[in-house]
């Protein structure tokens, strides 16, 4: 058994105090995230026990954040790491030999230049938890490699020209457009599908939480037939037939929505990840949205006064970074559709993309930049730089829960090392760099269970849910007519029951024996109502004969003693 620990010298044991926790800036941040909402006012309600319910409630909330916000400070690193510059020097000045040497092994390794002149340009795509990538050369070269291992899952050449690639919901499947039609690989590099409703598509896109794949490219054409041979024609001009969005079910193999755009070929293309929303950059300058729901854009706002080259939305869906060929780079908040700050470059940007946390990658011929900070506020100068040894850049895609930069240009594939890009810290749930091929399986699972369905994409998902207060005209309006309708009812329910035969329980011993008394009851009523009439003229007749007996001069308070 355990001894007891004996009080001190003073006699009196000091009461145990619970610690107070004190957050650092980081830790605040964390809880203000982690908080479930506004509190309940507890003024206003004047029901005690629901007043107490609640307060217990706010309780456990507020310490439930409070541990959530320790355990997020124990457990993961406060921020992600970055290059610092000391006294006169500058970041962008860093090499990427320099950034190699100075870290680990391990991280060094994930910076290498692979060299494919002859197959290029390439397009590149990483898989949600940055594990695999995807390879897609110009001239007919597909490959998946673990990249982070360089190991080579599988490469296939198809032998005709591909102009993008992506990946499904993981790495078992992805999707190429090809010259014609898009074609779906599984991960041996067999081809699965060909899906021809997709035709002549430029770029690809994949949106995991709906399962819907997305393509903007040419209208499917008209048909004759000669000679028993079914010819197809294509028209190559006129904006009715080019800028076509379709949207793809990948676990049903269905064709959600097609939209035409009438605004012409369209090369760039993006989805926000908060809400789904599929943003189209065009020729005239214009970025517009579109959700499956709706055939017309849901946004259309000009964003440039020349073609539009490239665009990129943060992870928040908040802000997002435009490119065109005015030389300009412009930063939006989404939410507001305004215009927060813009750049100038010396050239203009053809390729952009934004990290995990933030960081800004654009570039044009061979020169990359990242800046830091450049969405929020407008930054000075830029957080990195880097020239490419040969080729055209061709694709940025930071990679997933890396401090990497993949890079697809005309000479081959190129990662560059970029501190403080990637979020150190990742949801096995959502994505788990690690996983086993049983977690994967897993995981698949769930996502089939919890897909979204196409309805969900809206530019305010928050508004799913939400109770929409009714205005007080509809609302006195909706009251009268059901008080007219109650009413209603309760005539045809009244008539209805005087029209009735009520032939039920007619004949129960209860019904004969009540029916029995109130017969009885009916018989003697006469004599009883004859008995009572006697009765009262004999009253009537007594009391007359007795005042006449009384003097007329008789006081009135006496007059009771005389007897008749």
């Amino acid at each position: 058994m355990a001894e007891s620990v004996p009080p001190p010298p003073g006699g009196k044991r000091k009461s145990s105090k619970k610690r107070k926790i004190v957050f650092d800036s980081d830790a605040k941040e964390t809880a203000k995230r982690l908080k479930r909402g506004p509190g309940v006012n507890l003024k206003s309600i004047t029901d005690k026990k629901l007043k107490g319910k609640l307060r217990r409630a706010e309780a456990v909330f507020s310490s439930s954040q409070k541990k959530a916000a320790q355990i997020s400070e124990w457990l993961l690193p406060a921020t992600a790491g970055t290059l610092v510059a000391e006294g006169i020097e500058r970041t962008w000045n860093f090499k990427q030999e320099d950034i190699v040497q100075a870290v680990d092994v391990t991280a060094a390794r994930k910076a290498f230049d692979l060299s494919l002149p002859e197959l290029g340009p390439y397009k590149l795509n990483f898989t949600r938890n940055g594990r695999f990538m995807l390879l897609g050369g110009s001239l007919g070269h597909l490959a998946i490699m673990d990249w982070q291992r360089a190991h080579l899952v599988c490469e296939v050449q198809v032998r005709e020209a591909v102009r993008d690639v992506v990946f499904l919901h993981n790495e078992t499947f992805f999707a190429a457009a090809q010259k014609k039609y898009v074609y779906v690989y599984d991960k041996r590099g067999l081809e699965v599908h060909c899906l021809r409703a997709h035709v002549r598509a430029n770029v690809l896109d994949f949106l995991p939480h709906h399962f819907l794949l997305t393509s903007i490219g040419k209208h499917g054409g008209h048909n004759w037939v000669s000679n028993g041979v079914t010819i197809w024609s294509y028209r190559l001009c006129g904006t009715n037939h080019d800028g076509v969005l379709r949207y793809q079910d990948t676990s049903t193999g269905q064709i959600v929505a097609q939209h035409k755009t009438l605004l012409g070929p369209c090369s760039v293309m993006r989805h926000n990840p908060h809400n789904g929303v599929i943003l189209l950059g065009h020729a005239r300058g214009c970025v517009t949205m579109w959700t499956p729901n709706m055939t017309t854009a849901a946004v259309k706002m000009l964003c440039h006064r020349g073609p539009l080259n490239a665009l990129a939305v943060d992870a928040s869906g908040t802000y997002m970074a435009t490119a065109g060929m005015d030389s300009q780079i412009k930063v939006w908040d989404v939410r507001m559709l305004r215009p927060m700050h813009d750049y100038y470059s010396p050239a203009p940007v053809t390729r952009m993309d934004i990290s995990q946390r933030g960081l800004l990658a654009v570039g044009y011929g061979r020169k990359v930049q990242v800046w830091q900070d450049a969405l929020r506020n407008k930054a000075q100068s830029p957080y990195l730089t880097h020239n490419l040894p040969e080729g055209v850049t061709e694709v940025f895609r930071f990679c997933p829960y890396e401090d990497v930069l993949g890079i697809g240009h005309s000479a081959g594939i190129s990662t560059i090392l970029v501190p403080g890009a990637g979020e150190p810290n990742f949801d096995s749930f959502v994505a788990n760099p690690f996983q086993t091929v049983k977690q994967r399986q897993q995981q698949e699972v769930v996502a089939l269970l919890d897909k979204l369905q196409p309805d969900t994409i809206v530019l305010d998902p928050d508004m799913i849910g939400r109770v929409r207060k009714e205005p007080a005209e509809v609302a006195r309006q909706r009251r009268q007519e059901e008080a007219a309708a109650n009413t209603a009812r309760r005539v045809a329910m009244r008539r209805e029951a005087e029209t009735k035969d009520k032939m039920k329980g007619k004949n129960r011993p209860s019904r004969r024996h009540r029916k029995k008394q109130n017969n009885i009851i009916e018989d003697r009523k006469p004599a009883v109502k004859e008995r009572q009439k006697e009765e009262a003229a004999r009253r009537k007749e007594a009391t007359e004969k007795s005042e006449a007996a009384i003097p007329k001069d008789a006081p009135r308070a006496v007059r009771r003693f005389y007897k008749s």
